[in-house]
């Protein structure tokens, strides 16, 4: 039998297997993630495709029988991306790949064609202000070009030592030369993008490599004027040689977006009532919301499907739970968790009755580690909870009790903060950081779905644990370790007021 003797263990297996049989049998992950995906697309905080995403994710619980609202905690810029196109003219054709960042300006409808230039190596600030005139018109390449845009794996694979230990000392010294010259602008990136504006520069542009094959970080612009675009290493190397070069080479850019003012945000809240203890809650967490160079399906469309399949299943399998059972999709994690913050601080009467938050957030990989953030007991209640799920799910998780309570990275730290018992379902890479975080191949594609499928079963027992369990969990802090840089013992982290107008500064 899969529990001890505090539950009923017949009814525990019954459950267990019911939960295993439905999310194996009657999966509704890929028609989920097509729709969210595919069809809706990518969800930065203020555009219209997250306003679509919290609808449609309030109409699937309702035709599942889950009460579910959508609830506004604060406003955001509004923007919606059109069509960017990026293409060499001159010296000849080509076009770029490549697009423009978040909340870029537009180009006014119109293609702006203009010749590059390259911040040069400048003695200090006054020689950059003294230069600054030379980019009137033109486009201002701020990135360094990346000597290789094979990633480190592959060069071991097939370098021989002295190559490879080549090309690191190179581009580490590249690296190290880029970052003083920009120093000596004077600047830091909102401040360079100002003076490159006011200078009457056409527009800027960057490329954040992922060191990886073809994948660039796409973040947001800082300019309010003019578009800022990130192109790819390997276009941008060639414009970048082709400048240095002297060719005088030129590119058009036309960016297609629209400013819409200032919109609603939201969380999306689902929730199955709790029978005997309403007023205590297990919640599920997920952030909702991704940035928008691809369709944010790891970051955090994954997370977003485990836990609207997990509360699927439990509201056919588990109806009646003993404690609420809620979902909190948040809004605006990735500008700092202000969704899930909001939602700690307008909500202090289910924070102070929470059993446990299980949070998912990195990626499309089997959960594999499991910390117990602090809590002196959390290793007598997770264990009991874990004990339940089945040994091709239990066995792969690495447990670490009581652990050091997260400060940050997702919204599990916005509970922890405020002394709920909160946790980190963390998953297996699958390359997440260099190949699909907050990258422009963030897509359907690398998704795996079993994996997936697994987190399902794991989040879906650990709930029904949690709210069958006769004890409530304990909120004892463990003594916090010493920081062996610091010297000074670890604090438990503070809790953050959530940023409730964005985007407007």
């Amino acid at each position: 039998m899969f529990c001890n003797g505090l539950y009923a263990q017949g009814k525990d297996s019954v459950i267990v297997q019911q939960i295993m049989k439905e999310a194996n049998d009657n999966s509704q992950l890929t028609k989920l993630g097509h729709e969210l995906m595919d069809v809706i697309g990518p969800r930065l905080v203020g555009t219209p495709q997250m306003k679509r995403a919290n609808d449609w994710a309030v109409e699937h619980y309702k035709s599942w029988g889950i009460d579910a609202r959508n609830e506004q905690w604060g406003q955001w810029r509004g923007w919606e991306r059109g069509v960017s196109h990026i293409d060499l003219v001159y010296p000849r054709v080509r076009s770029l790949e490549g697009t423009q960042l978040a909340w870029s300006p537009n180009t006014g409808g119109k293609t702006i064609t203009a010749e590059t230039i390259i911040i040069p190596d400048l003695r200090d600030s006054v020689a950059f202000k003294e230069w600054l005139p030379n980019v009137k018109g033109k486009f201002v390449l701020v990135s360094m070009a990346q000597p290789t845009g094979r990633p480190d794996e592959n060069l071991q694979e097939f370098g021989l030592k002295e190559t490879v230990d080549k090309i690191k000392k190179d581009r580490a010294e590249q690296t190290a030369a880029w970052a003083a010259r920009l120093r000596k602008v004077g600047s830091g990136r909102g401040a360079l993008a100002k003076a490159l504006e006011a200078a009457g520069a056409a527009g800027i542009v960057q490329s954040l490599w992922s060191q990886g094959w073809g994948v660039n970080k796409v973040f947001s612009a800082t300019t309010k004027k003019i578009p800022t675009v990130d192109i790819s290493l390997e276009d941008y190397g060639l414009l970048y040689r082709l400048t240095e070069g002297g060719e005088k080479p030129k590119i058009s850019v036309r960016a297609d977006s629209k400013e819409l003012g200032l919109v609603p945000t939201f969380n999306t809240i689902a929730e199955i009532k709790g029978s005997e203890k309403p007023n205590e809650y297990v919640l599920l967490s997920a952030h909702f919301d991704s940035w928008d160079g691809a369709s944010g399906a790891t970051d955090n469309g994954t997370g977003t499907l485990t836990m609207m399949e997990a509360l699927r299943i439990l509201k056919k399998i588990y109806p009646n739970p003993k404690r609420t059972i809620l979902v909190g999709h948040w809004g605006s994690e990735e500008q700092g968790l202000n969704g899930s913050r909001a939602f700690v601080e307008d909500h202090p009467e289910i924070v102070q009755h929470i059993q446990a938050v299980f949070n998912q957030d990195n990626g499309t990989g089997r959960v594999v580690n499991l910390s117990g953030q602090g809590f002196l007991n959390s290793y007598e209640f997770i264990q009991r909870w874990l004990a339940a799920a089945p040994d091709s799910v239990r066995t792969r998780i690495q447990t670490t009790f009581p652990g050091v309570p997260g400060g940050g990275g997702s919204d599990f730290a916005s509970f922890l903060a405020a002394g709920a018992p909160a946790f980190s379902l963390s998953s297996l890479s699958w390359s997440y950081g260099n190949y699909t975080w907050h990258t422009n191949r963030d897509t359907y594609d690398k998704i795996i779905w079993d994996d997936v499928k697994n987190n399902v079963i794991l989040t879906a027992i650990l709930a029904y644990m949690a709210s069958e369990d006769p004890q409530t969990t304990s909120r004892e802090r463990a003594q916090l370790p010493v920081n062996s840089r610091t010297g000074e013992r670890t604090k438990w982290p503070v809790q953050s007021k959530a940023t409730r107008k964005g985007g407007v500064d």
